[in-house]
């Protein structure tokens, strides 16, 4: 009973509190509760980035949330009785394409969970990775004259070891690296990867081939390949990256995050020579490519070995081909080390524990 509580939220508390809920249970869902314990809503992870790519703020209520709804399976959830066999909840979950299902007990109040991964087998989570780490690093010099960006210390560990331990710790096995610059420093440290929880191979480029161009150099994946920029730093659950994706069926997904920019003077609006609106000093939102992505087996004709690519010309080409790309938000940390001060910042927030 007190694993359930822990999924409960009441409708006066915000998006951002049930998105840690989602994130400290690792359920995938928050239950939204009256006073009596009856079940009001549901909320999913995927209903929350839905939320942040409609510009919706995460310091709204749920309730507010709900009043701009216009999908009515979290408005009016399914649910089955206390004591419902596995094999009904199954077959309610199949025909519904549901993860979960709330348990009523007789007064009508939620008393369980039921949840697919508990009903069947902990499935492995097919989903292999790749690390671009290949790039020369120029705007850190001259902390990368003799060591790649991946390999540069935070918090007394390589950049890089971050984010293959995130990646063990996320489920994931296999691990392939992509080097190219001060490729040594790389392969030393982490040799076959068996002292780190994982498989690790190296895409070694003998020239320099894009952003996306060493995928290229793999065999042809067979499952969802997750690929993440080397230096990258964020606290992902990749688990629900991949149910987005396979949710929305994308050929590709992006991971973005938004990007607030301030501009320093009053935006006139016109039409023509009349002036139709004058905004002070506005705050531009956008969102931006996050260097995290999920690629389908189907994109790999795209790669020509030894051939340069970059990850924006590959979505160009998606695009221009109608195939569905599509964008997954994030709002838990991140940060992109591109610069001194991005340097100095990874150091200060990882100084006493990863942030979360």
């Amino acid at each position: 009973m007190d694993d359930l509580w822990r999924v409960c939220i009441k409708p006066t508390q915000t998006l951002r509190e049930a998105m840690e809920c989602i994130n400290r249970t690792n359920k995938g869902i928050a239950l939204v509760l009256d006073s009596e314990h009856r079940l009001l809503y549901t909320i999913t992870d995927g209903d929350l980035r839905r939320a942040l790519l409609h510009g919706l703020s995460l310091d709204m209520t749920v309730q507010e949330w709900v009043s701009r709804r216009t999908e009515q399976g979290n408005l009016h959830p399914i649910t089955a009785p206390l004591g419902t066999s596995k094999a009904d909840l199954l077959r309610l979950m199949q025909v519904d394409g549901l993860r979960h299902i709330p348990l009523l007990d007789d007064e009508g109040r939620v008393a369980d969970l039921a949840y697919l991964r508990d009903l069947l087998a902990e499935p492995e989570l097919l989903l292999s990775a790749v690390v671009m780490a290949g790039g020369a690093s120029t705007r850190l010099r001259p902390l990368t004259a003799d060591l790649p960006k991946p390999m540069l210390p935070v918090a007394g560990r390589p950049l890089i070891e971050h984010i293959v331990t995130q990646l063990r710790e996320g489920g994931i096995q296999q691990v392939s690296i992509t080097t190219h610059y001060k490729r040594e420093a790389i392969i030393q440290h982490f040799g076959n990867g068996e002292k780190f929880g994982v498989k690790i191979d190296y895409l070694n480029e003998d020239h320099p081939l894009g952003t996306a161009g060493a995928l290229g150099l793999m065999p042809r994946w067979n499952s969802t390949l997750l690929v993440i920029n080397g230096d990258i730093l964020a606290r992902l659950n990749y688990r629900s990256i991949l149910a987005f994706h396979q949710e929305n069926k994308a050929v590709m997904t992006v991971a973005v995050r938004q990007y607030d920019l301030q501009v320093p003077y009053g935006v006139v609006e016109t039409e023509g020579v009349i002036i139709c609106r004058l905004s002070e000093k506005p705050t531009l939102r956008f969102f931006v490519n996050a260097g995290i992505y999920l690629l389908e087996p189907a994109v790999y004709h795209y790669f020509v070995p030894q051939h340069k690519l970059d990850m924006t010309d590959l979505i160009t080409r998606l695009l221009a081909e109608k195939q569905r790309v599509v964008s997954f938000p994030i709002s838990e940390y991140w940060l992109d080390v591109g610069g001194h001060a991005d340097y100095q910042k990874a150091q200060v927030d990882f100084e006493h524990e990863e942030p979360h």
